[in-house]
């Protein structure tokens, strides 16, 4: 039985391009992660395709975020 991750089949959406660097080792877990999203959900994916869905589920549940932004 395959492990379930946190950010669940992704969603289509319109996208802008924006140009980040990353730590190394953050590059690698993020790969990692990416392998693992495909093997669970069957869909091949990226991690610079799933970073953008990464940050904004980290948006929608950092409460202090919400609280200001509200």
């Amino acid at each position: 039985m395959a492990t379930k991750l946190r950010l669940g089949p992704l969603p289509k959406q319109e996208t802008v391009k924006m140009t980040i660097s990353l730590p190394v080792e953050l590059k690698a877990n993020l790969e990692r992660y990416a392998a693992m999203h495909s093997q669970v959900y069957g869909e091949q994916v990226d991690a610079a395709a799933l970073a953008p869905h990464m940050l904004a589920w980290f948006l929608k549940n950092d409460r202090g975020f919400r609280q200001r932004s509200e």
